[in-house]
């Protein structure tokens, strides 16, 4: 299997041998975690500016909050919430690359034709837009497919898998065929964790993430932030769970993720800094198991001599 090593966010081509931090800018007034909404021309630029300084690679812009039973959001309202962020980012920060969180093709395609998008994070995987594949394959922009079952409004309602990874791999599949056979090829795969899952749901797929890696040539996006999988299971509040967050992250690292989706950069942005001084004496310590596994051998075990 050739694994993509490389991920192209408009005219810049990323190296993933050094996993990415995406930081997150909601517009929305209902997000879960409150901390994380951000609204005003200056609040913008604060938070815009902070993601930077702390190593951010890319800004995740989202207007329409996901939460589980979150309100439907209109699409003139979704475009108006985005119209003075992504204005922000294309004007006075055009170094830092931004995904949009949209399911909706049309919005999608005004972002990335009119205000430099270069990558859109769709929750649905194109299940709540039928034209979403063929918009951003036209438009030949990077693409995250998330897995979740139904929508926002009812996906607690959808939990009922047999085997979640394994339905998360068939599906992922399925949609990265369909995708490449419209000559799409920046893909990245989020699992989707919090969307569709109960909290052991969430546990098993993490646990099972390096299945999915293993399996699959495309880049995995983890975004476990602050979400309800460490702060119900720690009985904690979303404003607490930034350490229960860190943990998960290098976890999923540990397991192949490419791509972390966070509120808090530094803590991630330390996290894979951590994690890859890890990676050369873990490599050593294969060959050395490598070794001696040859050196247990009986000579009945070896090959004939001919």
């Amino acid at each position: 299997m050739l694994r993509r090593t490389t991920l192209r966010l408009g005219s810049r081509l990323y190296s993933l041998d050094t996993p990415l931090v995406m930081g997150i800018i909601n517009v929305t007034p209902d997000s879960f975690y409150a901390g994380s909404r951000v609204g005003g021309e200056e609040a913008l630029h604060v938070r815009i500016q902070q993601l930077i300084a702390e190593g951010a690679s890319i800004a995740d812009v989202g207007a329409y909050s996901s939460r589980p039973g979150a309100a439907e959001v209109s699409p003139e309202e979704e475009r108006q919430r985005l119209e003075l962020v992504l204005s922000i980012l294309r004007c006075d920060y055009p170094e830092l690359p931004v995904s949009l969180d949209t399911f909706r093709a049309d919005i999608a395609r005004w972002a990335v034709e009119e205000q430099g998008v270069a990558c859109i994070n769709d929750i649905s995987g194109g299940a709540l837009d039928p034209e979403m594949y063929r918009t951003v394959a036209e438009l030949q922009v990077a693409y995250i497919l998330m897995h979740m079952r139904g929508t926002p409004q009812d996906m607690m309602q959808q939990t009922d898998y047999a085997d979640v990874t394994l339905e998360v791999l068939d599906y992922f599949i399925q949609r990265v065929g369909e995708l490449t056979a419209l000559g799409l090829h920046d893909l990245i795969l989020d699992p989707g964790f919090g969307f569709s899952k109960t909290l052991e749901q969430n546990f098993e797929l993490l646990e099972r993430l390096g299945e999915l890696h293993r399996l699959l040539p495309q880049p995995l996006l983890v975004g476990v932030s602050r979400k309800s999988m460490i702060y119900r299971s720690l009985g904690i509040s979303p404003e607490e769970a930034l350490n229960g967050t860190t943990v998960l992250n290098t976890l999923a690292l540990e397991r192949g993720a490419s791509i972390l989706r966070v509120h808090d950069v530094a803590a991630a942005v330390e996290a894979v800094r951590l994690w890859q001084q890890l990676q050369p004496y873990k490599r050593a310590d294969e060959a050395l198991h490598y070794y001696e596994r040859r050196d247990s051998l009986t000579p009945h075990d070896e090959a004939e001599p001919r």
